[in-house]
């Protein structure tokens, strides 16, 4: 899995998804080419672990954001603090 291939499959089960419209990663100062895509596993809220994906920032953007977005390998939902993919 690559950032290209996630975005389509998101885009593909997630047609409302804002989280790649051009806006948004514009805004951030960001582009396709400073992501990065690893497997990883997360506790949902309910104890149990969650497979998922995660999407890393290769370099920092404005204001030295890096932080990571996670999205469940199942569903391709993105993933928030303690939630789970269900």
């Amino acid at each position: 899995m690559n950032a290209s291939q996630l975005k389509y499959m998101i885009e593909s089960i997630h047609p409302r998804s804002r989280f790649f419209s051009r806006e948004n990663m514009k805004f951030a100062g960001d582009t396709m080419a400073n992501y990065g895509v690893r497997s990883a596993v997360v506790l949902s809220n309910t104890g149990d672990t969650v497979k998922c994906w995660e999407l890393y920032r290769k370099r920092p953007v404005k204001h030295g954001l890096q932080t990571s977005a996670y999205f469940c390998q199942s569903t391709y939902r993105q993933l928030f603090e303690q939630s789970s993919c269900v």
